[in-house]
């Protein structure tokens, strides 16, 4: 395959069984997705689907059992330098700064022998530069303990990007924040994209969250975890809260709501009153 028309990342026919004591438990099967470079995809799906297991074997944290898994034409057996995971826990250092813990892994690469001042000198600036991505510039000497929730994803986020990774993994960072601060990172992510053209895989349990944010949503169901369905978002790139209020996107979130319950066997919360209201009525 030529580099034109490479992927930045191929998986083709992945499986992953966890052995157990009492019998092996597939977790993945059949999971066939290309991601093109600089895309932003979304994963959804029940719980049980697989999508975190997913995204842990793409950053080389779990190994795939069976099929074919490449980032940028390369096999996938281990944690790179290409890609970085952003988790829902911000787990920053206490023990540094804002700007000490969005340097960290340079600072660490800092005392090879092969590195220059120059290079160490580059690596300042970038932290400079990402702490203004991510207008906490006036922060840079605080410590995490003195920040909200989404501001310590933030730093989190810019600690990821320092390397300047070709994929970014995201386990939904944005589950732990309340509904305002979720709008805001929305928001954010989308022009950290933009600026800096990163290739995005995002899991979220959070439909609306997957469809604003997300180029494709990839639809997952479980026992075992494998793709529903792959579901384009016809939304410009520019986006705007607005959007959520749409018909059109209303209508799309409805759809995938509905092909996650039907894959999962699930009832909503809705459906579990209305039987219930139906029994007491009978009683």
């Amino acid at each position: 395959m030529s580099t034109a028309t490479q992927p930045k990342v191929r998986i083709r026919a992945l499986g992953k069984v966890f052995e157990q004591s009492t019998a092996p438990h597939p977790a993945l099967d059949g999971i066939d997705l290309d991601i093109t470079d600089g895309e932003f995809v979304t994963l959804v799906g029940a719980s049980g689907c697989g999508k975190s297991t997913l995204l842990r074997i793409l950053a080389g944290l779990e190994h795939h059992s069976s099929g074919e898994l490449l980032c940028d034409g390369r096999p996938v057996r281990g944690p790179g330098a290409d890609r970085a995971m952003v988790f829902q826990h911000y787990s920053l250092y206490p023990w540094l700064s804002v700007i000490d813990n969005i340097k960290f892994s340079r600072r660490l690469k800092a005392n090879r022998a092969e590195l220059t001042s120059a290079d160490v000198e580059a690596a300042s600036g970038r932290a400079d530069a990402l702490l203004s991505l991510i207008g906490l510039e006036k922060f840079a000497r605080a410590w995490p303990r003195q920040l909200s929730g989404g501001m310590q994803q933030r730093v989190a986020i810019a600690r990821a990007l320092m390397g300047r990774p070709a994929v970014l993994l995201m386990d939904e960072p944005f589950g732990a924040l309340d509904a305002q601060s979720r709008e805001v990172m929305h928001d954010l992510i989308l022009h950290i994209h933009r600026v800096e053209r990163s290739t995005i895989v995002f899991v979220t349990h959070d439909v609306e969250e997957a469809i604003y944010l997300g180029q494709r949503v990839v639809v997952m169901q479980p026992r075992p975890g494998r793709i529903q369905q792959i579901v384009p978002v016809p939304l410009p790139a520019q986006r705007h809260q607005d959007m959520k209020h749409t018909p059109e996107f209303r209508a799309l979130k409805a759809e995938i709501l509905a092909r996650i319950k039907a894959s999962a066997g699930m009832e909503t919360d809705a459906d579990l009153l209305q039987r219930l209201n139906a029994v007491q009525a009978t009683a």
